[in-house]
């Protein structure tokens, strides 16, 4: 920790294809939406369901929303193995590796991650530029170098990061983790590199039962209502700031914290939720240090909750960032 920031990074080239305008980016692709067996308990109607309602209340139009393409195998490899990312591309997974992950493999899973992941790289070009840019999906903070758990195959976040140390364009990160899963993958990945700082507030008898080391990781105990989560939230993020001086930051907004998660183990409101995205988003924006943020986890027995908690976060940027 400690690190400074340095403001004097060349971002033209990354910039050039961007409008001059500010406006608040989105990453959304209808692959994004991928079909699951029945019953499965994975919400994946939400990441439709999300878009479509901000457009229609009018919090965005068609202008705010981006398509990603599929991210090309070199930058992955930057952050995953290539045996790994061969099994997914060639659909070798066995089962137990499916089963651990959560999906049945397919080619289009396989694609939908690369267009994931490409969205959250495409984001950090316009949190550059406009300060702050979403992706509807993202998050998989499970997945590790070489193998997927827990809904994620390939960690987006991680290759983001990696993308912006290789092309000069952050010094310092932090990876601002607050699904109520540790992320575990996310750790593993980063334990070794101090120019990403990860942090990650989870629930302490929750998924992952074996967690990774987090550079700093707030355990939280079953019941830990919207008090006591918002005021971990504020002492921590406040003091990893203004020691660390991170000049991008990573935030995956997870809506299974609240009390009606399936899975989560916590109770807080749909209003503390918002509340938390409130402060990390003025924390930020304060200090001017850009911000990438992915929806991650929701399992709220009502999708419209899930839905709610996840496009509060979408309107609390648009006004806090004044886009």
């Amino acid at each position: 920790m400690g690190r400074s920031a340095n403001s004097d990074l060349d971002h033209t080239d990354l910039l050039k294809d961007i409008t001059l305008s500010p406006l608040l980016k989105i990453a959304y692709a209808p692959i994004y939406a991928h079909p699951l067996p029945e019953g499965h308990r994975f919400p994946m109607l939400k990441y439709e369901l999300i878009p479509e309602q901000l457009r229609h209340e009018g919090s965005i139009t068609a202008e705010n929303i981006f398509e990603p393409q599929q991210c090309a195998d070199e930058i992955i490899l930057w952050t995953h193995d290539a045996g790994y990312l061969n099994k997914l591309k060639e659909q070798l997974l066995t089962l137990r590796e499916q089963r651990v992950i959560g999906f049945p493999q397919s080619p289009a899973l396989t694609n939908r991650e690369l267009v994931i992941t490409q969205g959250t790289i495409d984001c950090c070009r316009y949190a550059l530029q406009f300060g702050v840019a979403l992706n509807v999906a993202g998050g998989t903070h499970h997945a590790f170098a070489d193998h997927g758990e827990g809904f994620c195959l390939l960690n987006d976040m991680a290759v983001a990061a990696n993308y912006l140390l290789k092309n000069n364009l952050a010094n310092q990160i932090l990876i601002i983790d607050l699904d109520v899963h540790q992320g575990n993958g996310t750790a593993k990945i980063f334990e070794n590199e101090n120019r990403v700082f990860t942090f990650s507030m989870h629930g302490e008898h929750n998924y992952p039962f074996h967690k990774e080391k987090s550079d700093l990781d707030i355990p939280l105990k079953d019941g830990t209502d919207d008090m006591s989560y918002l005021s971990l939230l504020k002492v921590h993020l406040s003091k990893l700031i203004n020691e660390l001086k991170p000049d991008f930051a990573f935030f995956l907004s997870g809506a299974d914290i609240l009390a009606t998660d399936k899975y989560g183990k916590l109770k807080v409101t749909i209003n503390g939720c918002k509340q938390r995205d409130e402060i990390v988003f003025n924390a930020l924006q304060k200090q001017k240090i850009a911000c990438v943020v992915a929806m991650g986890g929701g399992y709220s027995a009502d999708i419209k909750i899930i839905v709610e908690a996840h496009c509060n976060t979408f309107r609390m940027a648009k006004d806090i960032y004044n886009l």
